[in-house]
């Protein structure tokens, strides 16, 4: 195991009707902008709920923070809440809006650009954050991360700031959510746990079977919870799954890959496709191309979560990553590029885009642009 400091400073508020609690948890005096993504917590309670609980406050409400959230949105934000002096923000929403949300956390106290601070990867400096997660998919209710987008030059890069001080996960709230959402949320969790897990293997007993009871889980329920979302404790399940997912947890001690992420997003930049659906596209042609350099995980992952046991290593990690695909496609996900009519002019672009910037992406640094490309061919 490797050297590690650990620490995760959310408070994790869990269950039916803590939104409740938010009058409680944020410091009174507080001017605290609430952001928003479409109007979907308007349809589902949430918004009365929060509007109850702030209403002793002084809020102003910021709309619109979109899927894969554009940095041209978020300037809007950050001048509204530096017009209003807002000094407490609450993200209300899915990973996107939380995303959105810790980079208006960041230029609120920043006198340039807020795309500067993307291109920077990380901020030491932000107003306080809050969250009440509408989604579960991208962990970001209890990490530190976020991926924003630049529509004027179709790019899309992670970021760093800070935790959300405290975030409240109401697993009711998840009952309404398009079966699409739900899907694509699904495929996140389970790919933040394989760039976790699916690197070295030996290097912890402990992280591997967390991380594989995360995906165990998430096999299990996933049937039940397409079929009928109103099921509290397979959501609360689900919801929970998503937040151990990245909050670091698994990470302790262990290298980490993130290659899959780093080419979906270029996927999601160029076509704006979903971006757990850009994962479940771009993780089993990534393990058909670095299959030798991952067989141990791959054959562990088979046995401890599929249940392949018979067979070579070979033939069991080419089980593997066919049970894996074919669990992303019973979600109702593309997992091929031509699913989501991308051809090799994309493939091409992303390589040229990697070449430019020099990538070294993977738990080695060996997924090269040319490593990249070779990826997405087997997508295909």
């Amino acid at each position: 195991m490797e050297n590690f400091i650990f620490q995760n400073p959310t408070k994790l508020i869990f269950g039916k009707g803590m939104i409740a609690r938010l009058a409680k948890e944020i410091p009174a005096g507080k001017r605290v902008m609430v952001t928003f993504g479409g109007g979907s917590v308007r349809t589902n309670g949430v918004y009365e709920q929060v509007k109850e609980a702030l209403k002793d406050f002084e809020t102003v409400e910021f709309w619109g923070i979109e899927s894969n959230p554009k940095v041209e949105t978020l300037r809007e934000a950050i001048r509204l809440g530096k017009e209003k002096k807002v000094d407490f923000l609450l993200a209300v929403g899915g990973g996107s809006v939380i995303d959105g949300t810790k980079l208006i956390a960041a230029g609120l106290l920043y006198d340039g650009d807020a795309w500067d601070l993307v291109l920077k990867g990380v901020c030491r400096n932000a107003v306080p954050l809050a969250a009440v997660s509408t989604l579960p998919a991208t962990g970001s209710e209890m990490n530190n991360g976020a991926v924003i987008s630049r529509k004027e030059t179709a790019e899309k890069f992670a970021f760093h700031s800070f935790n959300p001080v405290f975030s409240i996960l109401d697993p009711t709230v998840t009952f309404t959510l398009p079966k699409w959402q739900v899907a694509c949320g699904i495929a996140d969790t389970f790919v933040h746990v394989m760039e976790q897990y699916m690197t070295r293997p030996g290097q912890s007993r402990l992280m591997d079977r967390w991380a594989e009871g995360i995906v165990r889980s998430l096999v299990e329920i996933a049937p039940s919870i397409m079929e009928n979302q109103k099921d509290y404790d397979k959501m609360a399940d689900f919801m929970l799954c998503a937040t151990m997912g990245l909050n670091h947890f698994i990470a302790m001690g262990v290298c980490e890959d993130w290659a899959t992420h780093m080419i979906g997003h270029e996927l999601t930049a160029l076509h704006g496709l979903t971006h757990g659906a850009t994962l479940a596209i771009v993780l089993p042609g990534l393990w058909r191309t670095l299959k030798q350099k991952k067989m141990a995980k791959l054959v562990q992952l088979g046995e401890r979560v599929w249940g392949i046991c018979d067979g070579s290593d070979e033939e069991r990690a080419d089980r593997t990553i066919e049970e894996t695909e074919a669990f992303f496609r019973s979600l109702g996900l593309p997992t091929r590029l031509g699913d989501a009519q991308i051809g090799d002019d994309t493939i091409l672009e992303i390589e040229r885009r990697f070449m430019k910037r020099n990538v070294s992406l993977g738990e080695d640094g060996d997924v090269t642009a040319e490593v990249a490309r070779r990826i997405l061919e087997n997508c295909k």
